[in-house]
């Protein structure tokens, strides 16, 4: 069974929007290669439809002798909407029904694991349909005040283990979490 894993970037208060704007300034080398191999480890992307249209605005125009560029270009990439009627950026397929079936049959192919950015929505159903098998919060060391945040009051209580954590000098903290087990609870 393949591993479904969602990489977030947010801020001591919760907020993942708009990480272009406040994220970069505590990037260091060391991070970057961090996420590099987590998403080397990926052999395909799950994308809710904000995040791929972002995405696909940007990437497809940047060379490949760029490594994310090249990765993110060429993997197979997964786009839930409700509202697009096709996805054209290479490799780009469209879930569009029964979205807790299909994931589970994705994650049922051969293959490495799948890796989900960005898309707070998409990750946040997954947690409600117990398809999310890791996350990982790069935690910032600022406080936004407000902004979309990756959990909204009033989800479901849902208990983790933590299974990982690295410190990087820039203040950032990535902690990597597992669904608790009813056993853990």
């Amino acid at each position: 069974m393949r591993k479904l894993v969602a990489t977030e970037s947010v801020s001591l208060d919760g907020v993942m929007e708009s990480p272009e704007e406040w994220s970069p300034a505590y990037s260091t080398q060391e991070l970057e290669e961090a996420n590099a191999a987590g998403m080397a480890s990926s052999d395909a992307l799950l994308l809710g439809r904000v995040t791929y249209e972002e995405l696909a605005a940007f990437w497809p125009t940047q060379p490949d002798d760029n490594p994310i560029a090249k990765f993110i270009n060429n993997v197979p990439k997964y786009v839930v909407s409700t509202t697009l009627e096709d996805v054209e950026w290479n490799n780009s397929t469209l879930i569009a029904g029964n979205v807790e079936e299909e994931i589970d049959e994705l994650k049922q192919q051969e293959g490495e694991g799948i890796g989900i950015v960005g898309s707070g929505t998409l990750v946040r159903s997954l947690f409600d349909y117990g398809l999310l098998d890791e996350l990982v919060l790069n935690v910032h060391p600022l406080v936004l005040g407000d902004g979309k945040r990756l959990f909204d009051e009033g989800g479901e209580r849902t208990a983790l283990n933590l299974v990982d954590s690295t410190t990087y000098d820039s203040g950032v903290v990535s902690l990597t979490y597992e669904p608790a087990t009813e056993d853990d609870e």
